[in-house]
């Protein structure tokens, strides 16, 4: 809420928001809670004393309103000392005070009770090849957020760590650009028990994917640990419009995955709905409240629809058709060895091809009966 409109073509077109004036108008709307990074709170130059007066004001006003900040983040890309990243500048000084700046924020999450942390390295990537030496940019990564995760764990803080993969914008090419790179990622990390993901809507769609297949293995890696919807048309720029005003077919099933969770069970997303969006430009303050709301109503028509979808007789009769229900049940059976299945001749030497070639497996039908609840025509 607090963007003040301002893009690489033009200057802000509204003033500047006042944060504890979010906390309020948030809580009319029956918002849940309020996320930042540190420097949409705290002025980057701002002295110790100015730091407490407003976080006393900001703690007063969350009281108040009884609203919860989830998650903090920490901005390591506005301000131009950061232009070449944080954690992995070629410049070993910058990398420091950036890993100080992260450690002072996890400091900050904690007093707020937050449950995440979420690190997004817009700056951490190149336009450049010959720039990086990429494998040393991965090892200052994994030394940075391993350094982090360590200082959790040694502070006794209830705090998760969550990446968030973007492709490019504002670098030529970020590194961590998707959901998978992130999983690749993690796995190499010393204390990544406490490290998993925070993918966006948008983020994933910039780079032509499917944003709910890309939650999907993030939750089945048990590594879904926050989310930021929006909306986002195709692939260009990083749009950050209101969830469900891009893509809205995709924006059903990412809903229908939260709320109804995959149709042969597995993990769920327990977090927030979590909305990282930018209020148009165009609008003045009225239009940022009227966003903000939208954000809200969309999810929760959107849960409506995916509600219905599942509860529907003929959507599971066409479920079942397509074999969804199926694909829950193992390829080798129980007990069965990879021997069992080689003598197995029905599997291999019997099976008929051209037979099984013929099923009709309906997905159009069963698409169909999604839009149809998505437009309220059921």
């Amino acid at each position: 809420m607090g963007w003040t409109g301002n893009d690489p073509f033009g200057v802000a077109s509204r003033a500047e928001l006042d944060p504890v004036e979010a906390v309020h108008k948030l809580a009319e709307l029956g918002a849940y809670g309020i996320t930042f990074h540190d420097n949409d709170l705290i002025p980057f130059d701002a002295t110790a004393q100015e730091r407490d007066l407003i976080l006393k004001r900001f703690r007063s006003a969350l009281s108040e309103a009884g609203l919860a900040v989830p998650m903090v983040t920490t901005n390591l890309f506005s301000h131009p000392v950061f232009k070449d990243g944080g954690f992995t500048s070629n410049d070993r000084s910058i990398r420091r005070f950036a890993l100080r700046k992260v450690l002072a924020n996890v400091d900050l999450a904690a007093e707020m009770d937050a449950e995440t942390f979420v690190m997004w390295g817009g700056r951490e990537g190149a336009e450049y090849d010959g720039s990086k030496d990429f494998a040393a940019a991965f090892d200052r990564m994994k030394e940075a957020v391993d350094t982090v995760a360590a200082y959790i764990k040694d502070k006794g803080y209830g705090l998760r760590i969550a990446l968030e993969p973007k492709p490019n914008e504002p670098r030529g090419d970020i590194f961590l650009p998707t959901v998978g790179h992130g999983l690749a990622f993690i796995s190499q990390l010393e204390h990544g028990d406490i490290v998993g993901l925070n993918p966006e809507t948008g983020h994933e769609q910039m780079a032509g994917l499917n944003f709910t297949h890309g939650i999907a293995q993030a939750l089945w890696a048990g590594k879904l640990f926050h989310i930021d919807l929006n909306g986002q048309k195709s692939i260009k720029y990083d749009q950050d419009l209101v969830f469900g005003h891009g893509d809205l077919s995709s924006a059903f099933f990412t809903v229908d995955l939260l709320e109804n969770g995959f149709p042969n069970g597995g993990p769920r997303y327990e977090g927030p709905r979590h909305f990282d969006y930018k209020p148009s430009r165009t609008d003045g303050y009225d239009g940022v409240w009227a966003s903000a709301e939208a954000n809200m109503r969309m999810y929760l028509l959107l849960k409506e629809r995916a509600q219905a979808f599942r509860a529907d007789p003929e959507v599971q009769e066409a479920l079942a058709h397509s074999g969804v229900g199926e694909l829950g049940r193992p390829t080798l059976a129980d007990g069965e060895t990879t021997a069992d299945l080689l003598a197995d001749a029905s599997a291999f030497e019997d099976f008929d091809a051209d037979a099984a070639a013929q099923r009709d497996f309906g997905f159009v039908r069963l698409n169909q009966l999604a839009l149809e609840h998505l437009m309220g025509a059921r």
